[in-house]
C-alpha cells in the first residue's frame, strides 16, 4: 500500500504540506494547472528552494492579486469545489478537510456549522493549500495517509480575526481532539487549523511497528524561521508493508430485555447469513434490575442494511447503536489439503511471514460425523498431519 507519512517534527501548515510534496518531486507547474480547475482567479503559486538548519527544503508561495473575499461559509466553499473540474477524489478529500475544520469552529463558537464563516481558513490561499494537498496526494497515487503525533506550540499567542488567541489555537486543538499530539515549549503556531484539518480528515493514525519502504522524501518550509527547531514538515512517500490486513467495519449493538431467549440462536444464524462477520450475546443487567441481552454484530459497511433488516424484523429492538471502526486481521486464505481422512479444507494464516495451516471446524465436524470418530480425535489427527 502506497502511503504518505507526515513527520510533523515542527508542526504542519497548508503551505508546508504543499512544499513537502513539491520538494518530493511534484512539478509546481503541474500543481498550478490542477489548481486552475477551481475556476478561481487572482492567485499564483510558485516555489523556491531554501535551507533551514542545513536541510534543503521547498517553500511554496501563494500570491494573491487584487482584493479577495476573506469570509466564506462552508456551503460556499463546498459549492466552489463541487462545481470545479477537479477529480472526484480531490473534491471528496478537500470537502472533508473543510467539513472537519467547520465542525470544530462551530463547536468553539456554539453555532450550527452552516452558520460558520471561515476567516483565515476561508481565505483564497488556504483554499489553495487544502485543495492543493488533495491534488498532491492524487498525483502521487497515495492510498493512505499516516503521521507522527502532531506537535503543537504553546505558551504564546497569535492575532486572529476574533482577537488574540492562545497557542495552540482553540481551532487547532479542537480539530485534533482524539488524535495524538505533543505540546512543545515553543511559543509559536507550529500547527495551523489548516494543517490540523489535513491531518485529522485524511490520516488513518500514527505509525507504530509497521514497515515502511521509503521511495521519496520531501521537506516543506513554513513562513517563520524558528531558531530552536527547523520549521519544516517532512513527508515520506513509500510502500507500507503490514503484517496484517485492514478493512473498515461497523459495530451494531442493541440491548434487549423482552424477547424469548429461544429465538436468539435463529437470530444469530440469520445475521451471519446476511453477511455479518460475527454476532454474539452478552448477558447484562438493565434498568430496574431487569436481566437482558447485549446483542452485538460486526459487519462490513456495504452490508449494514442487511443486518439492520434482520435486527428490526427478527428481534424486539426499537433502535440500535452504530459505530464505524477499523479492523486489522492476519492475512488468511482457504486451502484444500489431502490427509489420511480425505481432502480437508483448511485456513492458511500468515504470522510473522510464516504460513500456518489450521483445520476448519465444520470440516472436522463433517468428518467426525461421516466416519463415526470423536471430534477431538479428528481435529488432533489433522493438526498432526498438517505440521508433520
Amino acid at each position: 500500500m502506497k502511503i504518505a507519512y507526515f513527520d510533523t517534527f515542527s508542526g504542519i501548515s497548508g503551505d508546508m504540506s504543499l512544499g513537502s510534496f513539491v520538494d518530493a518531486g511534484l512539478r509546481i507547474d503541474e500543481l498550478a494547472a490542477e489548481l486552475g480547475k477551481l475556476n478561481l482567479h487572482g492567485f499564483e503559486v510558485s516555489a523556491r528552494h531554501l535551507t533551514r538548519a542545513g536541510i534543503s527544503a521547498t517553500k511554496v508561495e501563494v500570491t494573491i492579486s487584487g482584493v479577495q473575499a476573506q469570509h466564506r461559509q462552508l456551503r460556499d466553499i463546498e459549492a466552489l469545489i463541487e462545481s470545479s473540474d477537479l477529480s472526484a477524489r480531490v473534491k471528496q478529500q478537500s470537502s472533508k478537510i473543510f467539513r472537519v475544520i467547520g465542525e470544530a469552529e462551530a463547536k468553539i463558537h456554539n453555532v450550527p456549522v452552516e452558520r460558520i464563516h471561515f476567516h483565515e481558513v476561508g481565505a483564497l490561499d488556504s483554499i489553495v493549500d487544502i485543495v492543493g494537498t488533495s491534488i498532491c496526494l492524487e498525483k502521487f497515487n497515495i492510498d493512505a495517509v499516516y503521521s507522527s503525533p502532531v506537535r503543537l506550540g504553546s505558551g504564546g499567542s497569535i492575532k486572529a480575526a476574533h482577537g488574540r488567541l492562545p497557542l495552540p489555537t482553540p481551532a487547532s486543538v479542537e480539530i485534533l481532539t482524539g488524535y495524538p499530539v505533543v505540546f512543545t515549549e515553543y511559543p509559536y503556531e507550529l500547527t495551523t487549523p489548516t494543517g490540523a484539518g489535513i491531518i485529522k480528515a485524511l490520516s488513518r493514525g500514527t505509525l507504530a511497528l509497521e514497515r515502511l519502504q521509503i521511495h521519496r522524501i520531501g521537506y516543506g518550509a513554513g513562513s517563520r524561521d524558528i531558531e530552536e527547531i527547523p520549521n519544516l514538515l517532512r513527508v515520506c512517500i513509500g510502500e507500507l508493508h503490514h503484517a496484517y490486513q485492514e478493512d473498515e467495519i461497523v459495530i451494531v449493538e442493541t440491548n434487549i430485555d423482552d424477547m424469548n431467549p429461544e429465538f436468539y440462536p435463529f437470530v444469530i444464524e440469520q445475521l451471519l447469513a446476511s453477511g455479518a462477520h460475527d454476532a454474539y450475546l452478552v448477558p447484562v443487567i438493565m434498568k430496574k434490575g431487569r436481566p437482558g441481552i447485549l446483542l452485538s454484530v460486526m459487519v462490513g459497511r456495504k452490508l449494514l442494511d442487511n443486518v439492520l433488516a434482520v435486527l428490526f424484523s427478527q428481534t424486539t429492538t426499537l433502535g440500535v447503536r452504530i459505530q464505524h471502526t477499523e479492523r486489522r486481521k492476519l492475512p488468511r486464505a482457504e486451502r484444500h489439503v489431502q490427509t489420511s481422512l480425505g481432502q480437508v479444507k483448511v485456513k492458511a494464516i500468515v504470522v510473522d511471514g510464516q504460513e500456518k495451516l489450521l483445520p476448519e471446524f465444520e470440516e472436522c465436524k463433517r468428518i467426525a460425523s461421516e466416519r463415526k470418530i470423536p471430534l477431538v480425535q479428528v481435529y488432533e489427527k489433522i493438526i498432526a498431519e498438517l505440521h508433520s
